[in-house]
């Protein structure tokens, strides 16, 4: 067989197999093993040389035009199965939009910080500012200039957490100091009228510590929003329409307020403010069958704790009140247990 006859015999066969290989893995093995450097054609014209030249001319040119033949045919070759290849990965990664996508978990605000915010910013919509203060009080900021006797029994340490003193040397000089975990934010305000002539207009949200047992009504610590209003001609009438005010704008403007002779050491007259229950009196477990719920304490700023902090009460009259989140959260949303708000499961906290 001539050098002619045996390059187009490879040519002939190479061309016979390319439009059955099935993958382009098989493609490049046929176009290595005729086309390649050590490729069954590539040897054959490697072997040109010891031809005359007029027979090498004719064999050279038959020899390109088959191997550009072959080449085109294995280019055309593969493209389609490149394209088969991608048509079946698609086909197989196909993504049905028509499915529900996976929405990832978002966070939000605890419920007691959003309650704390729409407190604030139903006060701050009628020319309150919010003002906060330390954790950590003295006992005259915590009791002593809001008119409360050293034999009151929430001095006693089964009421407060006092700090214990230990920058003594040695153990007989250390013990009980006058620094307490606050029990109340009624200290910012006596710090606000130290530094701030009237007219006051404040609230002063943040978290409070007391002795209690924890139990569905009472937490060993929560969040107490305290007002104060100090300003010529404050009446009781101011402080019954602020709080009615702010009652219907928390839980709604059919429920109605009630307000009870009550005594708190700071203020004097004072009283305890209800609201109207959600089962509109007809009784409920939450209200014990009452028809209302206690929500706050207030009352007219006492004299003496003007004294304390240099304000004229024959000039200047006010009013104070406070009130805890994490009990307005309660009654506004039906929550039977305060310990729940703590407690940090997600199922309880998602509800709102």
């Amino acid at each position: 067989m001539s050098v002619l006859d045996d390059i187009k015999a490879q040519a002939a066969e190479a061309l016979a197999k390319i439009p059955h290989l099935d993958s382009s893995s098989e493609l490049e093995q046929l176009r290595l093993a005729i086309l390649g450097k050590k490729g069954s054609l590539t040897a054959v014209l490697r072997g040109m040389g010891a031809l005359s030249s007029d027979v090498r001319a004719t064999v050279g040119k038959a020899a390109n035009d088959l191997r550009a033949e072959l080449e085109a045919a294995i280019n055309d070759r593969a493209q389609k199965l490149a394209q088969a290849e991608l048509d079946a990965r698609v086909s197989a990664e196909v993504l049905d939009i028509t499915l529900p996508g996976r929405r990832p978990i978002v966070g939000s605000q605890h419920l007691i910080s959003r309650i704390i915010e729409e407190i604030s910013d139903i006060f701050r919509g009628i020319g309150y500012q919010v003002v906060s203060g330390n954790e950590v009080e003295t006992d005259y900021y915590n009791f002593t200039a809001l008119n409360t006797p050293p034999d009151h029994p929430s001095r006693s340490l089964q009421d407060t957490f006092y700090v214990l003193d230990r920058s003594g040397d040695r153990a007989e000089v250390q013990g009980e100091s006058d620094v307490v975990l606050r029990t109340q934010t009624s200290g910012v305000q006596v710090h606000v009228m130290e530094l701030t002539r009237p007219p006051i207009y404040i609230i002063a949200p943040g978290r409070v510590y007391r002795r209690d047992a924890p139990d569905p009504s009472h937490l060993p610590q929560f969040t107490q929003i305290e007002g104060l209003v100090v300003d010529k001609n404050i009446t009781f009438g101011d402080l019954k329409g602020t709080l009615d005010y702010f009652c219907k704008q928390i839980f709604g403007p059919e429920r109605k307020t009630r307000f009870r002779p009550h005594f708190f050491p700071f203020t004097e007259p004072s009283a305890e403010v209800d609201v109207s229950c959600v089962c509109g009196g007809t009784g409920c477990r939450f209200c014990k069958n009452t028809g209302w719920l206690e929500i706050l304490g207030c009352g007219m700023v006492d004299p003496n704790v003007f004294g304390f902090v240099d304000i004229d009460p024959e000039e200047y009259s006010g009013f104070a009140f406070g009130l805890g989140a994490e009990r307005i959260a309660a009654l506004k949303y039906g929550v039977a247990d305060l310990r729940m708000l703590l407690e940090g499961d997600m199922r309880f906290l998602r509800q709102f």
